[in-house]
């Protein structure tokens, strides 16, 4: 939580309110499918908050790449300052194919992600009873696992340049950022994540390749699993980590790795549970001195955006991770019940999972599950 924020207000017995908890979250709703997932997540939230006392407001704002093709900008100069205050940020998507996808991420969600410390990005896969997976060995049941990426530095770094720029000698630099700092605490994440999972780490690597940043990697992944005696953890390479997460994606648990490799290896885990729309991710601030935010994975997807077919799943998922992180656990879970309940009932589905169902009547559907025959 946001340390400098008064949006937060716990309803005592002397409240004149009926909630218990009350939370101001930033609505990003961005650009194609996210204007029309954002919605869905905000419905499944405010179906949560009636069951347990909770209650959201919402401001919205309208950065996106249809802003920056209008003003010039992602955002507003002051745009951190806006959210500063806010329990949480909520994102749909962003992109679009006349905007450079670099100018995208590094006028929007970069900023947010470092100037907010969100230094873990969290992304849970899972494979549901009634949407399989493509892999034949990846039942619904076993595969359900964790990539902890380290989200502020690694290979994304700002630092390098090009020169020459036109000529047979142009040349780019891209250097990669390491710290021991940076690595020990997304380390410690995913260790301390692993033992209230009851399962291990597998931390990513390419230290025979990479003569530097690798080997640090390594150096301090095993200086922190020290403190975790309880937790077994083992270190793969990433070329032979992406074979055994196709070949067998039920054997991970949590899995730890840099800025880059966290970001492949996510989104290859996602298409093995079947379809990156249904993944979700959070980018945590885990000390809560800055609010933290919630975003699908599946991007703007403009070749169906407008039609009303998104699958809402990954920024329902997601939303439900912000419940969690706002510490409603228990509602946090309900959600996801909710989802794997639709799905197992087979009856209302989109058409990436083969069904004719629009992202509304897959929300209501949830939303109904959520809600529950007699309320809280």
């Amino acid at each position: 939580m946001a340390a400098e924020s008064p949006a937060r207000a716990e309803l005592g017995a002397r409240s004149a309110g009926a909630f218990r908890a009350r939370y101001r979250i930033a609505l990003i709703p961005g650009d194609g499918i996210g204007q029309e997932v954002c919605p869905a997540a905000r419905a499944v939230l405010d179906a949560a908050g009636r069951r347990h006392g909770i209650r959201f407001d919402y401001d919205e704002f309208d950065w996106s790449c249809a802003r920056y093709l209008s003003e010039g900008a992602m955002m507003p100069a002051d745009g951190l300052d806006r959210v500063r205050g806010h329990d949480a940020l909520l994102l749909g998507a962003v992109g679009d194919p006349s905007v450079a996808d670099h100018v995208s991420l590094w006028g929007l969600l970069i900023p947010i992600r470092r100037q907010f410390q969100q230094y873990v990005n969290l992304r849970p896969i899972k494979i549901f009873e009634g949407a399989p997976g493509p892999l034949r060995n990846a039942a619904a049941g076993e595969v359900d696992l964790v990539v902890v990426r380290e989200n502020t530095e690694g290979e994304y770094s700002e630092i390098g340049g090009r020169f020459g720029r036109g000529t047979a000698a142009e040349t780019a630099v891209q250097e990669a950022v390491f710290t021991r700092a940076g690595v020990s605490r997304i380390a410690d994440f995913a260790f301390r994540l692993a033992a209230r999972r009851g399962g291990g780490v597998t931390s990513a690597t390419k230290s025979n390749g990479i003569v530097h940043t690798m080997p640090f990697w390594d150096e301090v992944v095993g200086e922190r699993a020290a403190a975790y005696p309880e937790v077994s953890w083992r270190s793969e390479h990433i070329d032979a980590l992406c074979a055994k997460l196709v070949l067998d994606p039920a054997r991970f648990d949590v899995i730890v790795a840099s800025n880059l490799f966290g970001d492949i290896l996510s989104d290859l885990a996602a298409a093995v549970a079947g379809s990156i729309g249904m993944a979700p991710s959070a980018n945590l601030n885990p000390e809560r001195e800055f609010p933290s935010l919630f975003e699908p994975v599946h991007g703007s997807a403009p070749d169906i955006a407008g039609r009303g077919v998104a699958n809402p799943i990954g920024a329902i998922w997601t939303a439900a991770m912000m419940l969690e992180h706002l510490d409603h656990a228990e509602a946090a879970t309900e959600v996801t019940d909710a989802i794997a309940q639709v799905l197992r009932d087979g009856e209302v589905r989109t058409p990436d999972l083969g069904g004719k169902s629009t992202t509304a009547e897959f929300t209501a559907a949830v939303v109904d599950a959520v809600s529950g025959p007699t309320g809280p």
